[in-house]
C-alpha cells in the first residue's frame, strides 16, 4: 500500500516496512503539536522511550539534531527595533572597524590586526548591544561580557559613534605607547576604564566565564549578593572550542545549572589555517558536545532568505543536503559565489535543484546565514535569557570576512587579512553602502566615518544604550566598599616562638586564616579554594567550620559523619572545593579576584595548591588574572625542590618563585618562619583591601615541620621588600673571618646549620639573612639602577635595599635556596661583594630531604663548603682549607652535576 502524504519524513516512509502505520503515529504527534504544544509532544514520546528500554530496545541517545535552525519561523520572537536604522548602523560600525586595521598597516611599522572576525560577528554584538546587554547602573548590577578578542575593533568602532573613543583614538589602533591608542585585544590592564575582562588567549575566556556565572550564584547562595537577571556573555570562536579549555568545563555549567551564562559560538567553520572541520560539521559536533554536557542548545543556522526553501521542502531532500554538506563545501559555496553554489549544492538533487530554480545567481549567493541575520539573532537571543535550569549556547553560522569580497570573503587566508586594496576598499563600501566618496578613497586614503553627533543613527544608538543602563564595556576601577585589613597584632600567639613545638608554613597559614575568618568584616569576604587537596594541607577543619558551596546542598549523610571534620556540603557554603582541576580552581579564584570590580563587592580569594601545579600549569591564565587586575593570594603548598620528599619529578617545585617573577603584578615571597608567613599576609591583605591596590601575591609553603623563632624586633619592613638581618655575629674583630650567608624557605635553615659548622670546625663566622623574596629585592635593584641612569646629575642617587644592607658587611656572600639558581643570581648585580649561588636546577626526584638536599647541593655541608671556598678565592683561606671541608664534609666531586641527571 502506498501513501500520498507529503511529509518532510517521505524518505523514511519510503524505506519502513509499515509506512501507513508509521504515517498514522507521526500524524498523532502532530495533532497533539498542534493542539497541546511540544512540551506534551516531548512528554509522550519521552515515554514511549523509557517503555522501549524497559522492554531491552536499544535506545542510544542522539546528541544532534537536524542541520537546521532550532527555533522555527513561527516561534520567533520578534525584535522591536528598527531594522533598517540597525542596518546603516551596524554597516557604519562594519566600515570604520575595517578602516581601522587598513589604516594602521598602511602606515611603516606593520602593526597587525584582524578585520574578518568581527566582519563574520557584526550582527551577533549589534543585537545584544542594542537589546540585551546591561550596565551597571542603580537599577541593575550589569551583564558581564566576554568579548572575543579578534574582534576588538568592531566594539571600538561601535563606542567611537557614541562618542566614547575618539578619532585620534581610532588612528592610534596598536599604537599604545604614546598613551592615546587603542590596545590590539580586550586588555583591562592597558584600558582600565574600558575593557572588562581579557579574552586572549584562546579559551581562557570560556573557562573564566564558567566560572564567574558560577562565583556569582556562589554569592547568591552566601547573601552576600541578591539574586538578579544578570548575566555573563561569552563570545568565542568555533576554533577557538580546540582548546581544552573552552570545552573543558562546560560539564561544571550543566551540573550546577547555571541559567545565568550564555555562550554565543561564532561558527564561521574556519580558523587561523583553513576549515574547523573542513570534513564534517563543527556545529553538530559542538551541538553534541554542550548537549551531552546538559545545555539548552540553540542553533541559528540559517537567515530568513531560506525559510521559504525550507518551507516548500516537502520532500526532506534539502534538509538531506545540509545534513549531508560538509563545512568544507559551505566554505565554496561562499567563497566561489551563486552560480558555483547552484551546480555544486542545490544540484545535487533534483528536488533541490527545483527550489532554486526561479532565483539568479545572485539570489542564491544571497541566502544568508543565520549569524547575520538580526531577526534570527534576536530570537535566538530572547529564548536565551529566558532559558531556566540550565546555561545556553548559541551555534550562530556565519561567514568568515562577511563583506570583504575578494580580499578575504570565506577563504583560507582571511584570518590574518589586514591589508585591503583600494578595489576591495570601495567594494565593501559598496556592499554596505557607507557614504564615503570615490573623492575621498582616492591616494589610498580610508577614512572613518561619523554620521555626526545629531544624527539619527547615533541618537538611536544612545537612546538604545540609555533604555539598558548605559555604555559597554565598562568597567569599575575600584570598589566603593571600605575595609580595615587585621592589624598585624592580631596573629600574636603566630608571631612568637613555638618553643619545642614543630610545625610547617602550611600549618602557619591555615592557623592565620583561620584567624582572619574570625575578623567580622573581612572573615565572611576571605573565600579559600582547593583543588581537592584540602586534606593535604590540613584545611579539613574548614569542611564543618564553614561548610563546602554546593548549589544543592547535602542530599547524602557524608560517610565520614560521626567525625569531628566531616564533609560538609551547603548552599551557602563558603569553601570552593573544585575537584581535580587546577585551571578550573584558578578560573574560580579569578572571579573572586576582580568581584570588586564587577560586583563592587571586594572579596579576599586564598587558592592553596601544590606549588608545582599552579605558574607550570596554568601560567596563561595567571598573566591573564594579572591582565585583569585581579587581587588575592595564591599559596604554592609543598614547595621547593628538595622539601617535597616522597613525590619526585613531576611534583617537586624549584622554578615557581622564577615563573611568578615573570608577571609583573605579582608579589611573590618564600618565607621560612611562621611570623613571615603572617607578616606578608597580613601586609598584603591590607594592600589589597584598604589599599584596593591591583596586584595579587604569590607565597610558597612547605610541609616540613619544624621549631619557629619569634618575630625578631623591626624585621617586618625587611620581610616586605624581600630581605633582613636575621642573625647578626657583631662587630667583626680583628683578624675574623667572615661571611654573610643567606637563604629562604627552609633551606634558610640549612645556611643556620652551615653557619655553626663554619664556626665550629673553621673558626668562620657568619652573619646570616633571610630573604623571603629575591625578585623583590630584583625589581628595587632595577629601579634603583634605572633612577640612577635618568638622573646623572641628582644629588641622591639611589642605592638598591640589599646593597644598602650589605654595605660594609665583611667576607663574601653565599646564598642557598631550594629553587634554581637563576632565582637568587637576579641580584648579583646588586651585591656589593664576591657572590656564589647554590640551587636545585635539574629534574627533582623522590627521596629522603637529607639526600635530596645533598645531591643538589644546597645542604649545610656544600653551603659551608662552598663559604670555605669563597672566603679563598678571596686570598683569606688557602686551597687546603677548601680540600679539608671537602674531606670534613664528605662531598663527592666525581658526582655529575644534578642539572644534567
Amino acid at each position: 500500500m502506498t501513501t500520498t502524504y507529503e511529509s518532510p519524513f517521505t524518505d523514511l516512509l519510503a524505506n519502513d516496512p509499515d509506512p501507513t502505520e508509521t504515517q498514522e503515529w507521526i500524524e498523532s504527534i502532530e495533532a497533539v503539536i498542534a493542539r497541546d504544544g511540544t512540551e506534551r509532544a516531548h512528554s509522550l514520546l519521552q515515554g514511549m522511550v523509557d517503555v522501549s528500554r524497559r522492554a531491552g530496545a536499544h535506545l542510544p541517545f542522539a546528541p544532534t539534531t537536524e542541520y537546521i535552525n532550532t527555533i522555527p519561523p513561527h516561534l520567533e520572537a520578534k525584535s522591536p527595533g528598527d531594522a533598517a536604522m540597525e542596518w546603516r548602523i551596524r554597516s557604519i560600525i562594519r566600515w570604520n572597524a575595517m578602516a581601522m586595521v587598513v589604516r594602521a598597516n598602511r602606515k611603516p611599522g606593520d602593526l597587525g590586526g584582524h578585520i574578518a572576525s568581527f566582519a563574520s560577528g557584526a550582527t551577533l554584538y549589534d543585537v545584544g548591544f542594542n537589546h540585551f546587554w546591561r550596565a551597571p547602573s542603580e537599577d541593575h548590577p550589569g551583564d558581564l561580557l566576554y568579548i572575543q578578542g579578534h574582534s576588538s575593533p568592531g566594539i571600538y568602532a561601535r563606542s567611537f559613534l557614541e562618542g566614547r573613543i575618539s578619532e585620534d583614538q581610532l588612528n592610534n589602533f596598536r599604537m599604545e605607547t604614546g598613551g592615546n591608542g587603542l590596545s590590539s585585544y580586550p586588555h583591562p590592564w592597558l584600558m582600565p576604564d574600558y575593557w572588562q575582562t581579557a579574552t586572549v588567549s584562546m579559551g581562557l575566556g570560556p573557562i573564566a566565564a564558567i566560572y564567574q556565572a558560577r562565583n556569582w550564584k556562589y554569592l547568591e547562595g552566601r547573601g552576600l549578593m541578591p539574586k538578579t537577571d544578570r548575566k555573563v556573555w561569552c563570545f568565542l570562536g568555533d576554533g577557538e572550542c580546540d582548546e581544552p579549555e573552552s570545552l573543558g568545563a562546560i560539564s561544571v555549567a550543566g551540573r550546577e545549572g547555571l541559567d545565568n551564562l550564555v555562550f554565543v559560538i561564532n561558527c564561521n567553520l574556519q580558523r587561523l589555517d583553513g576549515p574547523v572541520r573542513g570534513n564534517g560539521k563543527i556545529i553538530q559536533e559542538l551541538e553534541g558536545s554542550f548537549r551531552g554536557a546538559g545545555w539548552n542548545v540553540i542553533k541559528t543556522i540559517w537567515g530568513s532568505y531560506w525559510d521559504p526553501l525550507l518551507a516548500r521542502d516537502t520532500s526532506g531532500k534539502l534538509r538531506q543536503l545540509m545534513m549531508e554538506t560538509v563545512d568544507g563545501e559551505y566554505q565554496n559555496c561562499k567563497a566561489f559565489g551563486g552560480a558555483y553554489t547552484r551546480e555544486h549544492f542545490f544540484g545535487k538533487y533534483p528536488e533541490t535543484a527545483k527550489l532554486v530554480a526561479n532565483l539568479s545567481d545572485e539570489d542564491v549567493w544571497r541566502l544568508n546565514r543565520g549569524g547575520h541575520d538580526p531577526h534570527k539573532v534576536y530570537a535566538a537571543y530572547d529564548a536565551a535569557v529566558k532559558t531556566t535550569g540550565k546555561p545556553t549556547v548559541i551555534l550562530a553560522k556565519t561567514v568568515k570576512g562577511y563583506g570583504m569580497g575578494l580580499a578575504g570573503e570565506s577563504l583560507n587566508p582571511t584570518h590574518g587579512t589586514k591589508k585591503m586594496d583600494d578595489e576591495s576598499v570601495r567594494v565593501f563600501r559598496d556592499r554596505f553602502n557607507v557614504p564615503v566618496t570615490d573623492e575621498q578613497l582616492a591616494d589610498g586614503k580610508v577614512p572613518f566615518f561619523h554620521p555626526g553627533e545629531d544624527s539619527e543613527e547615533v541618537q538611536y544608538m544612545k537612546e538604545r544604550r540609555a533604555a539598558l543602563g548605559g555604555y559597554l564595556p565598562q568597567r569599575r576601577r575600584k570598589s566603593t566598599e571600605t575595609f580595615t585589613a587585621p592589624r598585624l597584632e592580631t596573629y600574636e600567639r603566630l608571631l612568637k616562638d613555638t618553643g619545642e613545638r614543630e610545625i610547617s608554613t602550611t600549618m602557619a597559614f591555615v592557623q592565620a586564616l583561620n584567624i582572619t575568618l574570625r575578623d567580622k568584616q573581612v572573615g565572611p569576604r576571605c573565600v579559600p579554594i582547593v583543588a581537592d587537596e584540602a586534606r593535604t594541607f590540613g584545611m579539613e577543619g574548614l569542611f564543618r567550620q564553614l561548610g563546602i558551596y554546593s548549589p544543592k546542598g547535602q542530599k547524602y549523610k557524608p560517610v565520614d559523619r560521626d567525625q569531628l571534620m566531616y564533609y560538609r556540603e551547603d548552599t551557602a557554603g563558603q569553601v570552593l572545593e573544585e575537584g581535580i582541576t587546577e585551571a578550573g580552581a584558578f578560573a574560580s579564584w579569578l572571579a573572586c579576584a576582580t568581584s570588586y570590580s564587577v560586583n563592587n563587592l571586594q572579596l579576599l580569594p586564598f587558592y592553596i595548591y601544590y606549588s608545582m601545579f599552579g605558574f607550570q600549569r596554568i601560567g596563561d591564565s595567571a598573566w591573564q588574572a594579572a591582565d585583569m587586575r585581579s587581587r588575592g593570594f595564591l599559596l604554592g603548598a609543598t614547595a621547593g625542590r628538595t622539601t617535597l620528599n616522597g613525590e619526585g619529578l613531576q611534583h617537586e617545585d624549584g622554578h615557581s618563585m622564577m615563573q611568578a617573577g615573570l608577571i609583573p603584578n605579582v608579589r611573590s615571597f618564600d618565607p621560612t618562619f611562621s611570623y613571615e608567613v603572617v607578616t606578608l599576609l597580613q601586609h598584603g591583605m591590607k594592600r589589597m583591601l584598604e589599599d584596593q591596590v591591583d596586584e595579587y601575591w604569590y607565597l610558597t609553603l612547605m610541609n616540613e615541620n619544624y621549631t619557629h623563632p619569634g618575630m625578631p624586633e623591626g624585621s617586618a619592613e625587611g620581610i616586605i621588600k624581600g630581605m633582613y638581618l636575621l642573625t647578626d655575629a657583631g662587630k667583626p674583630r680583628k683578624g675574623e673571618l667572615r661571611v654573610q650567608l643567606m637563604g629562604s624557605g627552609t633551606i634558610l635553615r640549612e645556611v643556620i646549620e652551615a653557619a655553626k659548622l663554619l664556626e665550629k670546625d673553621f673558626g668562620v663566622t657568619a652573619d646570616i639573612w633571610s630573604c623571603p623574596s629575591f625578585n623583590e629585592l630584583a625589581r628595587d635593584g632595577a629601579d634603583a639602577e634605572r633612577y640612577n641612569r635618568m638622573h646623572p646629575e641628582s644629588k641622591a642617587p639611589r642605592k638598591p635595599y640589599i646593597t644598602s644592607l650589605l654595605d660594609g658587611r665583611l667576607g663574601p656572600a653565599i646564598c642557598a635556596t631550594d629553587y634554581i639558581r637563576a632565582y637568587p643570581e637576579q641580584v648579583r648585580a646588586y651585591v656589593p661583594t664576591h657572590y656564589t649561588v647554590l640551587g636545585t636546577d635539574g629534574f627533582g626526584r623522590s627521596d629522603t630531604r637529607a639526600n635530596l638536599r645533598s645531591h643538589f647541593e644546597v645542604d649545610r655541608f656544600h653551603i659551608a663548603h662552598a663559604a670555605i671556598a669563597a672566603l679563598a678565592a678571596e686570598g683569606k683561606m688557602a686551597a687546603k682549607d677548601v680540600a679539608r671541608a671537602i674531606k670534613e664534609y664528605r662531598i663527592d666531586t666525581d658526582k655529575p652535576n644534578p642539572i644534567s641527571v
